[in-house]
Order: structure tokens, then sequence, then C-alpha cells
């Protein structure tokens, strides 16, 4: 009798359990959600409704927002800019990082590790620290006002982390397989391209989706080495729709919105691979 009473308090338990997790799980998701609600309700009030209502649903929907942010100033060539920039610089960072992570991870030399561990630290420093000689050094070979320029820079701080993820990713391919593609007679150009990258699907669309995102959302950078105007990029444009004297928050709501739909477009796009990507390599061969 003691041991069916034992067996129906643990069954219990397990069930407050069960439900005190999902409970915490609902509430830690409504936290999480609750900024995307307010940006997407407030994109569709007209300005004199926030004032009165900001927090309730729209009584009309002022779908004229987000026309106004297309007829906006440089609306388009912001779009541009960052399009241009997030491509280019995840394109080169990913370049260099497959070279790289390569050779640090099936060749043999004396400071392997010692390369690889100072690329490892350069991950715990911010940008922050690194713009004044940033500035410094883009100044002296005029790539200041430039989109290659920001590129490089882009390319630079993403370098790390992408060497990390796929130089752990490229150790955990069993050896026997790139062993059978020398004896085929492939050289280390064609067994990257051919045999390595094919396996390493993951590890690069991971990459693809987390740079595109840095990219896509960074600001200081952008302020700093993009001060013309036509030059901008969504971020930093975006301020444009709220200065001193024209406060527009709808507007402004709705540019955050269109901004927002390509990144959510890439990481449904890439959300298979995501989170197998950032867990490569964790398991040896």
């Amino acid at each position: 009798m003691e041991k069916v009473k034992q067996k129906e308090y643990k069954v219990r338990k397990n069930y407050f359990a069960f439900f005190g997790r999902q409970l915490l799980l609902i509430i830690l998701t409504i936290i999480s959600l609750y900024p995307v609600f307010f940006m997407l309700i407030t994109a569709i009030k007209s300005k004199e409704e926030y004032v009165f209502n900001k927090f309730g649903f729209p009584k009309a929907l002022a779908l004229n927002n987000f026309f106004e942010v297309f007829i906006g100033k440089n609306f388009g060539q912001w779009f541009v800019n960052s399009i241009v920039l997030s491509i280019g610089s995840v394109i080169l960072s990913l370049v260099l990082a497959i070279l790289a992570s390569y050779a640090l991870a099936r060749y043999q030399f004396k400071i392997r590790d010692t390369i690889l561990n100072f690329i490892i630290s350069l991950m715990v420093i911010p940008p922050v620290i690194m713009v004044v000689p940033l500035f410094v050094f883009m100044s002296k070979i005029k790539l200041i006002n430039s989109l290659p320029g920001v590129i490089l820079i882009y390319a630079g701080l993403t370098l790390p982390f992408s060497i990390y993820l796929l130089t752990t990713f490229f150790r955990s391919i069993p050896q026997a397989i790139m062993d059978s593609s020398y004896i085929d007679g492939c050289s280390s150009l064609r067994t990257l391209t051919s045999i390595v990258m094919p396996l390493s699907k993951p590890p690069i669309i991971t990459l693809i989706v987390v740079n595109s995102l840095w990219v896509w959302n960074e600001l200081m950078i952008a302020l700093i080495f993009l001060q013309k105007d036509e030059l901008k990029t969504l971020m930093v444009g975006i301020t444009v729709f709220k200065s001193r004297y024209n406060i527009n928050i709808p507007l402004t709501m709705m540019g955050l919105v269109v901004i927002t739909i390509p990144m959510v477009a890439l990481y449904l796009f890439g959300q298979k691979y995501f989170v197998q990507g950032l867990v490569s390599g964790s398991l040896k061969e």
C-alpha cells in the first residue's frame, strides 16, 4: 500500500514539475515576443492614435506608413547598402575562414595551436576598442566613406568566430575520408572543395546566418565609417525617421519591420542547419 502511495506521489510530483516548466516557458516566451508584438501593432498605427493609445490594438490600420517608409529619404539606397555590406563581408569572411580553418585543422606545423589560440582570443575583444585604430588606419589608406572599407572591417570582426567554428568541425571529419581522397589523386584544394565543404554544410550555413544577422544589425561601425547620407545602412538611416523636432514612432517602427523581414527570411531558410551547425564538431570521431 505504501509503495502504491509513493508511486502516486511521484506521478503527481512529475505532473506538477512538468506543468511548472511549461508555465515558465510560456511566461518567458511572452516576455521575449512582446517587443515584436509592440513593434508590429505600433507600425500600423497613425501618429495621432499612438499618442493616445500606445499599447492597445489600433482602431484603424495606418498602412500608409509602409509606403511612407519607402518614399522616405534614400531608404532604397540604404537598403541596397545593407545588402552589399552583408553579402560582401559574409562571402569574404567565409572564404578566408574556410581556407584558414582547413589549414589549421589538417596540416601539422609547430605554431598551429598558438595561431588558433590567438585567433580564439580575438573573440573576446569588443569592437568598440578597435574603433580608433581602425579609423586612423582607414583614413591613411583613404577608405573612410567607402563600402569596401567597411566590408573589410566586418569581415575581420567576424573572422575569429568563423575560423573557430569551422576548425572544430573540420577536425571532426574522419581522417579516413581525407586519406581516400588523397589516394584517388585529389589535391588539397580539390579535397577541400569536393569533400570537406559539402560535408560542412551545417556550420557554413550557420555562419552565413549568424554573420549576416550581425552585419545587418550593426550600428557603431556603419555610423562612424559611413558618414555620407547616401552611404548609410538601414540601421543608421532609420534614425532619420526620428529627429529632435519630428518624432514619428509608428513610422520608425514600420521601418524596423521592413528591415527585419530579410533577416527573418534568412533565418527561416537556414534554421534546418542552424542548431546542427552550432554543435558541429562537439563530438570526437
